[in-house]
């Protein structure tokens, strides 16, 4: 890192951003994992709907005159954004904002409701980044990096400081890493303030960038990116935000899409929590025990709300088959009268709920007088599936999935 960051400038993002940023409390305990003591720290509430706010703005804030009159430019994949469009207003600076083009469109409008120029471009975060780099250079904006700043990282960093402020006993924050920002501002100033507290990096298992740079040593630049958390799609971590994590980041774990969605799922339904994918891996860590939380006073960082409604069904059909909520059973059975019926009572008995039912005679994978009963169920949990197949099977039936 050519600068260096001091806590004390920490505490002056958190000066700044005082009567600017909102202030979440936190949430907790929650039931989330029952083996450990998990808090949230719910940066969905924030103004724009993420943490993202307090490190544009209070990089905003420190603009010279000369810069504010030239303008900003900054990429996003949405929720940085946001943060840069309201910061640059309410200063009464210029800003356009490059996202990729497939950012949610929720996103899109909402930057430029908050007062920016929007540029879309073709491809992900890392296409919109070179874009913006091109346009800067072009008209001589000032560019706010979305992540590897020093003055972004330390406004991020104010979470820590309110973090202990209200928990001053934490013994674990997990927070969602994509470029890096947020976990590298929490991370330094935890470490400086309570350095026994362990600090959990989550990842999308289709966006590793960072566990698979700090394991190899040296930043290394993915071929694709592909997960539901698109805010933390990044090909290639910051400089600095590298730095920040090897020094700083006890452990990066990764967490599958799957486990993503049972998380957003649990947030909505125990907490009544909206959070998009990036904002809610930090909590499919802790409830799929990526990390070694058990018995400790742990906070998990939600760090976005901004999830495309769009979306939002599939995430959740995804989040109750995950998390046992919802399954399909196929059955090979004979095609004759009373088979669905007894099968149904099979169900009925053992309290899941049929939401359809599929009659296949026409399959390869049967006898001639066979048929395959495809029948999704609404369901307990795991436990509740397990038991439903012993039913099946102790009443004859071959089941095939």
């Amino acid at each position: 890192m050519e600068e260096k960051l001091e806590i004390s400038e920490v505490y002056r993002a958190a000066q700044v951003l005082r009567d600017v940023a909102r202030h979440p409390r936190m949430i907790g305990p929650t039931r989330l994992n029952p083996e450990a003591e998990i808090y949230l720290k719910p940066e969905n509430l924030q103004h724009t709907g993420a943490f993202k706010l307090r490190g544009a703005y209070y990089k905003i804030s420190q603009l010279t005159p000369e810069e504010r009159q030239h303008g900003v430019i900054a990429c996003s994949a949405g929720n940085h954004a946001q943060g840069v469009a309201l910061a640059a207003t309410a200063n009464g600076i210029k800003s356009l904002i490059c996202l990729p083009a497939g950012a949610p469109i929720s996103k899109i409008e909402a930057t430029r409701r908050l007062g920016a120029e929007v540029c879309l471009v073709p491809g992900v975060y890392d296409d919109a980044y070179q874009k913006a780099l091109e346009l800067q250079k072009e008209h001589g904006y000032t560019f706010i990096h979305p992540f590897d700043d020093l003055k972004v990282i330390a406004g991020q960093g104010t979470i820590a400081l309110e973090i202990l402020e209200e928990m001053p006993d934490v013994e674990a924050v997990i927070v969602p890493i994509g470029g890096g920002g947020l976990i590298a501002g929490i991370a330094f100033a935890m470490k400086q303030l309570k350095p026994d507290v362990r600090i959990y990096g989550v990842q999308a298992a289709g966006a590793p960038s960072m566990e698979i740079s700090v394991k190899s040593g040296e930043r290394r630049r993915l071929q694709q990116v592909s997960t539901i958390a698109d805010g933390i799609a990044v090909k290639e971590p910051g400089a600095n935000t590298f730095e920040f994590c090897s020094r700083y980041v006890d452990e990066i774990v990764t967490v599958s899409e799957d486990e993503i969605a049972a998380s957003i799922l649990a947030l909505m339904e125990q907490q009544k929590l909206i959070a998009e994918g990036a904002g809610a891996v930090a909590v499919a860590a802790a409830m799929f025990n990526k990390v070694p939380v058990k018995g400790l006073k742990t906070v998990c960082v939600v760090s976005g709300g901004n999830i495309d409604v769009t979306n939002l069904n599939r995430v959740i059909t995804r989040g109750l088959v995950k998390s046992g909520r919802n399954c399909t059973i196929k059955l090979d059975v004979v095609d004759k009268p009373g088979v669905l019926s007894d099968v149904c009572q099979i169900f009925s008995r053992n309290g899941a709920n049929v939401l359809s039912v599929t009659h296949e005679r026409n399959s390869d994978h049967t006898s001639i007088n066979g048929c395959i009963l495809s029948v999704e169920l609404e369901t307990r949990n795991h436990e509740h599936i397990n038991q439903l197949r012993q039913a099946l099977a102790e009443a004859g039936h071959h089941i095939i999935q």
